[in-house]
């Protein structure tokens, strides 16, 4: 800009030259002292324009960012909906088994399990979950026998419960939850894995240490004759020795049912009874002190698993011990996974409490011994295919002494699992 106007007023003065002969010296000062304030004055007016120019892409760049911040405040504001907050899980089962049991006919029947899951997550460490599941009220079964002409089946409470993390490795929970004791490989000799436990319990852990302490109301009525509440506690201790993970748990269980009618179906599971003015009542406490342990390492580039259970109920003089002894190779965790198991049980009549022990094993409960094999293969990470096959189970050592032994119990079951 400066250069056009140096060259525009050299222009008019050359060519006005006869006319600038008449100019006063004077006069010129003066001319180019006007000149002089001109040109400051059109330099002021492009350094302004510069800066306007500067502010105006500086304008830009902050609407441009502005924009950006809005749509992030916008993104973060859709995704911090109530469905973050919310989580749906569960499972589904089919299963075809069949059960032959001396003197009796063979028996085939189809079954389903369904088990929704709602899990809320609230502020300061805490979640709150709810659950369903198929079942006539069974504690250590949801399965569905189908049938009855089509008939429509019963849905079940199977979950109700509140968990909070106070502070670091550790929790409280109350309600009704899944069972929060260490099982290896989770077996089921005193813990079917459908038993949920209802009252509270705490834990805490850390990279080499757990431990677990569990209330457990059988009946909170006071009204009720056999209002009882079994507790227990349970320690133990996670290593990695030489490629191997080894853990071990010791715990001490309290079910004190001596004198008490039954809790369900007026069933005992194999415990042993006695009768008290015309009603059978349990004939002894559970008093159970368990040790159990399971190796976990590879071979052929698959898990290999060595795993065992020993317990001991200190109130009965007999028919008081029970222990498991098992072997697993894989583990069905997805697409072309699979795994076989075998193991072997022996759980006398009053070394648990029947009640909540293995459904399926002997026909349920306690007082029965043999073999377990099992495998699976998973189709995709949500499906998987099973069979489980109980083979010479001896059922009811202790029950059927006087008539002629226990019974031959054998069950095979096909499963096709789907989980979401």
């Amino acid at each position: 800009m400066k250069k056009f106007l140096a060259v525009a007023v050299a222009a008019a003065l050359a060519g006005s030259g006869p006319a600038f002969a008449n100019v006063s010296e004077a006069e010129f000062d003066e001319l180019k002292a006007q000149f002089a304030a001109m040109a400051q004055r059109l330099s002021a007016l492009e350094a302004e324009n510069n800066q306007l120019r500067e502010q105006s892409n500086a304008t830009v760049t902050q609407l441009e960012g502005t924009r950006e911040d809005l749509a992030l405040v916008k993104k973060q504001d859709s995704g911090s909906s109530w469905t973050d907050n919310i989580k749906l899980k569960g499972d589904f089962r089919y299963r075809y088994e069949e059960i032959d049991v001396d003197g009796a006919q063979t028996r085939d029947r189809n079954r389903i399990r369904a088990r929704p899951e709602i899990i809320a997550t609230l502020p300061d460490d805490v979640t709150v979950g709810f659950g369903l599941a198929t079942g006539n009220g069974d504690p250590v079964s949801s399965n569905q026998t189908l049938g009855a002409g089509n008939s429509s089946k019963q849905i079940n409470l199977d979950l109700a419960y509140a968990r909070w993390l106070p502070i670091e490795n550790t929790y409280v929970e109350a309600g009704k939850f899944k069972n929060p004791l260490f099982t290896p490989q989770k077996t089921a000799m005193l813990w079917d894995g459908d038993w949920r436990p209802e009252g509270f319990n705490a834990g805490w852990n850390s990279e080499h240490f757990f431990a677990t302490g569990l209330v457990d109301w059988l009946e909170s009525d006071s009204r009720a004759s056999n209002d009882e509440v079994a507790w227990g506690l349970q320690g133990g201790v996670t290593f990695d020795i030489a490629g191997a993970n080894l853990v071990a748990a010791a715990g001490y269980f309290d079910i004190p049912v001596k004198g008490n009618e039954s809790y369900y179906d007026d069933g005992f599971f194999g415990n042993s009874v006695v009768v008290e003015n015309g009603v059978d009542v349990y004939e002894y406490d559970y008093e159970l002190l368990e040790l159990s342990a399971q190796l976990v390492m590879s071979l052929f580039e698959q898990p290999l698993s060595i795993y065992g259970d020993y317990v001991q109920n200190q109130d009965p003089d007999e028919y008081d011990t029970g222990w498991m002894a098992g072997i697993m190779l894989g583990k069905v965790s997805g697409e072309g996974t699979w795994q076989l198991a075998y193991e072997y049980q022996d759980l006398e009549a009053d070394a648990a409490f029947g009640l909540v022990s293995d459904s399926d094993f002997a026909g349920g409960g306690t007082d029965g011994k043999g073999s377990k094999l099992s495998g699976g293969y998973g189709i995709n990470k949500q499906w998987s295919l099973a069979f489980t096959w109980y083979i010479d189970n001896k059922a009811g050592e202790k029950t059927f002494k006087d008539e002629g032994g226990a019974l031959e119990y054998n069950r095979f079951m096909i499963d096709t699992n789907f989980k979401y």
